[in-house]
């Protein structure tokens, strides 16, 4: 049962990972970039499925992370002539941040953690029924 333990671990760092990511990309939304600068691009986590090593049960998959890597998306251009960012052609250049994108893997990052402490609380659950149906009476 101790690999159930080291999977889930695995799959919920990597979810703490993917919030994290979101919570930039979201506080970095708005950014705007002075003319010649790079802006803020979205980052995006890079997971697989890894041998996750258990001293006791040898070895299964989990989650492993690959990197953060930063989205290929164009970044926003507004119109703007009066703002200090706007280049000579009127246009201000912001993040590549899909506001809405970013609500979905935030929905689906929250389930995913969710479900894993599922699983540990129901692998607790069944280590503790077995440990009582040993127990003598």
């Amino acid at each position: 049962m101790t690999g159930i333990f080291s999977i889930v671990g695995s799959a919920l760092d990597a979810q703490n990972l993917r919030m994290s990511a979101v919570a930039s990309n979201l506080a970095n939304a708005d950014t705007a970039t002075a003319p010649g600068a790079q802006p803020y691009r979205a980052e995006e986590p890079v997971f697989e499925a890894a041998p996750v090593v258990d001293a006791g049960s040898g070895a299964a998959l989990g989650v492993s992370v690959l990197g953060v890597d930063q989205s290929a998306a164009a970044p926003h251009q507004t119109y703007d002539p009066s703002s200090p960012y706007a280049n000579a052609q009127g246009y201000v250049t912001g993040s590549n941040v899909d506001r809405a994108q970013e609500m979905v893997n935030m929905i689906d990052s929250s389930n995913s953690y969710s479900a894993s402490v599922a699983v540990l609380e129901q692998a607790s659950r069944i280590d503790q029924q077995m440990i009582q149906s040993f127990q003598v009476s």
